[in-house]
């Protein structure tokens, strides 16, 4: 994550030609100093590589999904011939 970085002193003379006093503007400049240096901020670049690896982890999941399809349409197969292997034979017992 990005930090943010500015010039605490042109900061002060700033609020201090605005009509702050110089220990006004001192609280003021430490406050925001204190509650921006507390936050991270994502950078644009920051955001891109966080898309990239969802994209990444997407392509994965797919994949996964894709081979576990696979499995189930064997499983369904074989399933169906266990049924049929024991259905046929009652069946040719009732109709005797």
């Amino acid at each position: 994550m990005a930090t943010i970085t500015f010039d605490t002193h042109k900061f002060i003379q700033t609020l201090q030609e605005a009509g702050f006093d110089p220990k006004q503007a001192e609280a003021v400049s430490k406050a925001f100093r204190e509650a921006t240096g507390e936050g991270e901020f994502a950078t644009k670049r920051d955001v891109e590589l966080v898309r990239q690896d969802v994209r990444e982890l997407e392509l994965r999941l797919d994949a996964r999904f894709e081979k576990m399809d696979g499995k189930l349409t064997l499983v369904q197969w074989m399933l169906a011939l266990v049924v049929a292997a024991e259905v046929v034979p009652l069946l040719a017992n009732l109709f005797r």
